[in-house]
């Protein structure tokens, strides 16, 4: 009980977040077999954050194979060829720390959150997922079923769990976004155990990983720790392959009705949008905060507050490394109607694209962003995840500090603009999404 209520301390601390009223300082450096480390030193907690981030994710998944970036996300704790099966989450609540993983279209995360005389722990595991991971059919078997449950709990038994599959799968005809991370149980069953030693072959080498470290450290003790566990991985030795497709432009909209076992109907736009890090992709995440910062944003204050229209409504821009996809959610009221709710919701746009907002909103919006930029950056796992990222998809983890310019540059004109550019009917996927008790009345 002790150590399970020391991590739970723990994990909180690594939360803890703070005001960034400096520059964020990290050393980083290269090794010789490729891996790209990175160091934050921040002595005021006595925690420490090891991650590992691998840059494969499911779009870089044969079509035939979907779901294998996120299969190994489960099956890289099964333990190695020094750590028994089932024992790696053991060695860390028994030093009384927590860890986990997440997988997106893009990268592979893995992170642990340790007390800080157990960095050596945390690096050792984490070598031993790079160098020694076990990739057996126990192991394939056992993580098979864990997956399938999971896809049963969050997409097929979780109201509107399905959404992002049935719009991705529409707004994509050759870009590998076309699929979901969980990808297909159909292409996890039918793979070999060759097939999953081979991704883990292909990806999970050095020259395609980089540490992350921040924390209660000395960096130069941290660097010698890292060389101890990571400099005598032999490269891979083959380019890692990089999906180079590039989606056609969509000239026509798209709309389709989708039931399922809801209780409330739902409108679902999503609008093609450029990739992270272009210019015109702050300004859209800037539009989205105008639309849908919080219960004072316009399309809460419009269509919930004021018309009445909606129980929720929400812009969301999920930004990604290839062009992504800016996706508007609503739930119309009680007995309301979806097509009311969505011209409701296309007006708003509209008054985006007539008038600039004024001076007064778009001050907000930025104080808005600004405070979102610091928190994301406020806690030794938000500091360890955003170097890692920075590093990865832009090659430089000092936007950890400068990326906040960015945002800043934006104008009310250039929020004005990118509404009119992207945000166009013939830019859209559009969903209905209706009960399945509907679908023999229509």
């Amino acid at each position: 009980m002790r150590k399970q209520f020391l991590a739970i301390c723990l994990f909180l601390i690594g939360l803890t977040t703070y005001a960034q009223e400096r520059e964020i300082e990290f050393t980083e450096f290269d090794m010789d077999n490729g891996i790209h480390v990175i160091l934050h030193q921040d002595n005021s907690t006595p925690i420490v954050v090891v991650s590992v981030m691998y840059h494969v994710g499911s779009k870089n998944e044969n079509p035939e194979r979907t779901g294998f970036a996120h299969f190994f996300e489960h099956l890289l704790f099964e333990g190695s060829e020094n750590i028994d099966r089932g024992e790696f989450d053991k060695y860390i609540t028994n030093a009384g720390g927590v860890n986990n993983a997440n997988t997106s279209n893009d990268r592979t995360y893995y992170y642990e959150v340790l007390p800080s005389n157990q960095l050596e722990l945390g690096l050792w595991l984490e070598s031993e997922r790079l160098m020694h991971a076990k990739i057996d059919t126990v192991g394939v078997e056992t993580q098979r079923e864990v997956v399938k449950e999971e896809k049963r709990q969050r997409i097929d038994n979780q109201p509107y769990g399905s959404i992002l599959a049935e719009i991705a799968k529409r707004a994509y005809k050759e870009h590998p976004y076309r699929w979901t991370t969980i990808g297909s149980l159909d292409h996890l069953n039918a793979a070999t155990l060759d097939e999953f030693m081979n991704f883990y072959e292909t990806f999970y080498v050095p020259e395609n990983a980089t540490i992350s470290i921040a924390g209660d450290i000395d960096t130069e003790e941290a660097k010698e720790l890292v060389k101890k566990y990571f400099a005598d991985i032999p490269k891979g030795g083959n380019e890692v392959p990089r999906p180079d497709i590039v989606e056609p432009e969509q000239k026509e909209e798209v709309r389709d009705t989708v039931y399922d076992n809801i209780q409330l109907p739902a409108v679902i736009q999503a609008y093609h949008m450029p990739a992270q890090g272009v210019e015109d992709s702050y300004a859209l995440e800037m539009l989205s905060t105008v639309l849908s910062g919080g219960q004072s944003a316009r399309l809460y204050k419009s269509l919930v507050d004021e018309q009445q229209k909606a129980l929720q409504v929400v812009a969301i821009p999920f930004s990604s490394e290839d062009p992504g996809l800016y996706l508007l959610f609503g739930l119309p009221t009680i007995g309301g109607s979806v097509k009311e709710l969505e011209e409701a919701m296309d007006a708003e746009i509209q008054k985006l694209k007539d008038e600039l907002i004024s001076e007064r909103e778009f001050q907000k919006v930025r104080n808005q962003v600004e405070n979102d930029f610091v928190s994301g950056n406020s806690s030794m796992t938000g500091i360890a995840e955003s170097l890692a990222n920075y590093h990865v998809y832009y090659g430089d983890a000092a936007l950890i500090n400068d990326e906040i310019e960015r945002y800043m540059k934006v104008t009310r004109e250039d929020i004005q603009r990118v509404a009119k550019k992207y945000l166009t009917e013939e830019n859209r996927v559009v969903l209905y999404y209706l009960p399945k008790s509907q679908e023999n009345n229509q």
